[in-house]
């Protein structure tokens, strides 16, 4: 069998199932009314702001919410009302697959990458280079009960990700969801990188205790 498909997998099987559920769990988020998407946000932001980890960073990486994602602006917000530090990724031009994070105030220049989400206007001067960063607050399209992570399909976080996963060392990741997100199992890769924690509107699910 297959190490990187213990469920008994094939690697054509796993990747049709998780298209599946990856396209199961967007229509999912996209049928939230706009009430449900406030009140989550709303219960996010309360658990995300008494967390050790959140409270304990200075520099932290998060996204502008796309595709029925939980609102992000909020927590944002509410960081820059701590004093603390945003970064938000950019598809880095040169090494593909790759992310770049910038440091985002509510002046910064933004634009809208090849799948038309926002990021900032690329400069250099305001990059932070990703193992200066404290939490990297990561979205996901579903998470299992082991705290696995599927993604779009485009890698860009297990990549970012792949030196805290071997090493222990770098930003600590954190998975941000809508409770509908969540699935009994996925079919994972060598390359998934499992997060420690997740919260959702009514969860703070927790892996691992380091």
């Amino acid at each position: 069998m297959d190490a990187a498909h213990p469920q008994g997998f094939t690697a054509q099987t796993t990747q049709t199932t998780r298209q599946q559920l990856r396209q199961q769990a967007r229509l999912k988020r996209q049928a939230l009314t706009p009430q449900q998407q406030e009140q989550a946000s709303k219960a996010v932001l309360s658990r995300f702001c008494q967390l050790r980890e959140v409270r304990q960073s200075q520099h932290v990486a998060l996204y502008l919410n796309n595709d029925g994602e939980l609102d992000t602006e909020p927590l944002i917000e509410w960081l820059w009302h701590q004093n603390k530090n945003v970064y938000l990724p950019v598809l880095h031009p040169f090494s593909k697959g790759h992310l770049l994070f910038l440091h985002y105030r509510p002046e910064t220049k933004m634009h809208c990458n090849r799948y038309g989400i926002a990021e900032p206007v690329l400069d250099v001067r305001l990059v932070k280079p990703v193992h200066e960063l404290d939490l990297i607050c990561t979205p996901l399209v579903a998470f299992d009960e082991q705290g696995q992570r599927l993604g779009m399909g485009g890698g860009y976080y297990d990549r970012t990700l792949s030196q805290w996963h071997h090493t222990g060392t770098g930003p600590r990741p954190l998975g941000l969801a809508h409770d509908c997100q969540q699935v009994r199992h996925l079919p994972s890769e060598a390359w998934d990188v499992p997060l420690p924690a997740i919260i959702t509107p009514s969860a703070h699910h927790r892996w691992s205790s380091s």
